[in-house]
């Protein structure tokens, strides 16, 4: 049979599956300009347009002048900088917790904390629908693997109690990348407690949009005292690079001598930390990016729904539009293109068989004619 890679491709662009990387020749922001064409950006994760903001660039271009444009080695070695440590000790002083470690990646945080909490004889149960890179930490962790209905907390506690693993790992987002809702996690931390299990959550697209402050969903869903274990990412709201694990003292030394994906690779450039350190002050003080960014998805939603299109139960600035058949997704990203909109369509395996879509996001960064237009543009497409 040998590597038919060539078969492979085909049967994904007959399935209108197959996807290719958008080149971009200007900064992420309100606008991208893809192809010589001014678009309006409606499908960046930057939910507080930080990663284009004037003092943020002027943080990582003088961090970049003090401490050059590669950290030069791993953690462990002699990549540890000033910056670094700062970032990392406001990281822990945001999310309420005793110390913070800084990863290259959320993908490489997932993969590094899961694997250094749970192996071989172990249990860990995940919902339906959470990210990638922790369904593919589980199953290199050399745990055994059990997925539970999305955001069911009567399934998992069924699962638990069954399960006679000497450590329990549970994991789950925080906001769900593809349908914008959030965990019940005062529900899964009762179920935990119950069974003498640790709670994960994965907070990439909470931290900075949730809670007055910004801190995230365990803020937001008041349980962040009874929270073991939180990554954050500083790609999305925050507007850089990289990611991090939160937790006590003991949590964060074990990830420093186990987390392969923090111990086996380059450390992030200072100048990253550095312009995280003031991106993460910003979205902290700067309350009015939170209250713009809430007007835009109410704005957005009841236009949508006036325009009978299938909204989820999103109230973060992850705004499916569900449609359904893949090319009809497809069809209609292209048809919002053409109007100088840009919306990507997620189609399957990103998302299940059957549930194809247009995930619109919503930055601070935009304006509500911004939102207005996006609309208009949806109205003349379906019809």
């Amino acid at each position: 049979m040998g590597f038919d890679l060539k078969a492979r491709l085909d049967e994904r662009r007959a399935r209108h599956r197959y996807r290719q990387p958008a080149l971009m020749d200007a900064p992420s922001g309100r606008v991208a300009e893809v192809g010589g064409r001014v678009c309006l950006n409606f499908c960046s994760n930057d939910y507080l347009g930080l990663a284009n903001d004037a003092q943020v660039v002027a943080a990582f271009r003088d961090a970049a002048n003090q401490w050059g444009v590669g950290s030069g080695a791993s953690h462990l070695v002699c990549g540890h900088q000033r910056p670094h440590q700062a970032l990392e000790e406001a990281l822990a002083e945001h999310t309420g917790r005793a110390r913070a470690l800084l990863f290259s990646t959320g993908y490489m945080a997932n993969l590094g904390a899961i694997t250094a909490l749970v192996g071989k004889g172990d249990a860990v149960f995940q919902d339906r629908l959470n990210h990638a890179s922790l369904l593919d930490a589980g199953l290199l962790s050399g745990a055994r693997s059990r997925r539970f209905a999305h955001n069911d907390a009567a399934a998992l506690a069924a699962q638990l109690a069954r399960a006679e693993a000497p450590r329990k790992l549970v994991v789950s987002d925080g906001v769900f990348s593809m349908d914008g809702d959030q965990a019940p996690l005062a529900a899964y931390l009762d179920a935990c407690e119950a069974s003498d299990a640790w709670l994960m959550v994965d907070d990439a697209h909470g931290l900075g949009v949730l809670d007055h402050q910004g801190r995230g969903t365990a803020f937001a869903h008041q349980v962040n005292g009874r929270l073991p274990v939180y990554m954050g990412t500083l790609g999305k709201a925050l507007g850089t690079a990289g990611a991090f694990v939160a937790g006590s003292e003991d949590l964060i030394e074990t990830l420093i001598q186990f987390a392969r994906t923090y111990i086996y690779t380059t450390a992030m450039p200072a100048a990253v930390a550095a312009a995280s350190l003031v991106s993460l002050r910003k979205a902290r003080a700067e309350h009015w990016r939170r209250e713009h960014l809430s007007a835009l998805i109410a704005r957005f939603r009841r236009g949508a729904a006036e325009l009978g299109y299938g909204l989820m139960d999103s109230d973060t600035p992850i705004q499916p539009l569900l449609i359904g058949d893949d090319a009809a997704a497809l069809a209609l990203s292209q048809s919002l293109a053409q109007q100088g909109i840009l919306v990507t369509a997620i189609r399957p395996p990103t998302v299940p068989d059957g549930q194809a879509r247009l995930r619109v996001t919503l930055s601070a960064a935009h304006e509500e004619a911004d939102v207005d237009r996006l609309l208009g543009a949806l109205e003349g497409a379906g019809r």
